[in-house]
């Protein structure tokens, strides 16, 4: 399946039936008294989330979406039946925007949490409504109002409790693909991966937790270069992030800081997240290699750790600091 995380739709909601003009007519009685019904209530347009979903591929290839119009009000003083309403069913993590205002309307996180988008319009009264003593045959009926009409952005970010982030070929969808059900698909070239991958990894019975892994980041992502910087809103509800170091680069510390810079200009938010350092491919070097990486000075507090995910070294320990970190945060008092 195809992975969709933003697309731009329109909706219209459905306008409230009219009220009609209407007399009784019987038999024998010449002058009987109004009876026009009230036209119907406007279906809505309904967001809400489902966690069956994962994509917003179903927004890719249709752009507008509109509720039932109510109908109009009938003689005998029946009302119009009004109209349906329009379900739009988003995966959990959906941020549902304004277009025009530019502004966050609903942050659709739980599996049924929903808004009404697009309420519909109200059905007109029908002469019925307006007799009084001194006017018995009132020539009078209202239409009904407009249902909302708006233009909307939909934004899908990954509800996961760690995001992996690294430079291309830093061993993020190794990782992933180790120590998950997840298959992502890997390379030795740049930009293996153009979506987000999500695994599930499994602590012990009862108990794990969610990666995400995202695609590279390069130097000058915040600017728009290379692919990862549109993809980062999926690491922006993570509770722990692993910055992952190629332990074959000819600069792991450079590499380091080049990662927090991109954090930083993203979002200040995101970077204040708390992070493990993972040094990926310790299987590829030796003694002395090693020796070297153990000696350079990473953040204060910022956990290292040596791993290997084609030898399987190191991530017994690097899995166990995630969940002791996640179930940390969850158990703070926010």
């Amino acid at each position: 399946m195809q992975f969709i995380d933003e697309v731009t739709i329109r909706v219209k909601a459905g306008d409230g039936g009219n009220g009609v003009v209407s007399f009784r007519r019987e038999k024998f009685i010449p002058k009987c008294g109004p009876d026009g019904g009230n036209g119907g209530n406007g279906g809505s347009v309904i967001i809400r989330a489902d966690r069956h979903l994962n994509t917003l591929l179903d927004y890719r290839y249709r752009h507008e979406y509109r509720a039932e119009r109510g109908e109009n009000g009938r003689n005998k003083n029946q009302y119009g039946k009004a109209g349906k309403d329009t379900v739009l069913r988003v995966p959990c993590g959906t941020v549902v925007r304004d277009e025009d205002k530019r502004r966050v309307i609903a942050d659709l996180v739980n599996e049924k949490d929903e808004i009404v988008i697009a309420k519909g319009g109200v059905g007109g009264r029908g002469n019925t409504e307006f007799a009084t003593s001194t006017n018995q045959a009132p020539r009078k009926a209202e239409p009904g109002t407009e249902g909302e009409e708006r233009n909307l952005r939909l934004e899908l970010k990954i509800l996961a409790d760690v995001g992996l982030v690294g430079l291309p070929n830093a061993g993020k969808s190794t990782l992933i693909s180790v120590i998950s059900a997840a298959k992502p698909k890997i390379a030795d070239y740049p930009f293996t991966t153009l979506t987000p991958n999500l695994g599930l990894v499994r602590v012990a019975e009862g108990r794990g937790f969610t990666v995400a892994d995202i695609p590279g980041l390069i130097e000058g992502a915040h600017l728009g270069k290379g692919l990862g910087i549109q993809f980062l809103r999926h690491i922006e509800r993570t509770k722990v992030l692993v910055i992952m170091i190629d332990g074959l680069s000819e600069d792991p510390r450079k590499d380091y800081e080049t990662l927090l810079t991109e954090l930083r200009s993203y979002s200040s938010k995101v970077s204040r997240k708390q992070k493990l350092v993972a040094i990926t491919k310790t299987d590829a070097m030796d003694d002395e290699g090693l020796r070297r990486l153990r000696m350079i000075k990473f953040a204060r507090g910022v956990r290292v750790h040596f791993i290997s995910s084609v030898s399987r070294v190191g991530l017994v320990g690097l899995v166990d600091a995630l969940w002791k970190t996640i179930s940390a945060s969850k158990s703070k008092i926010v």
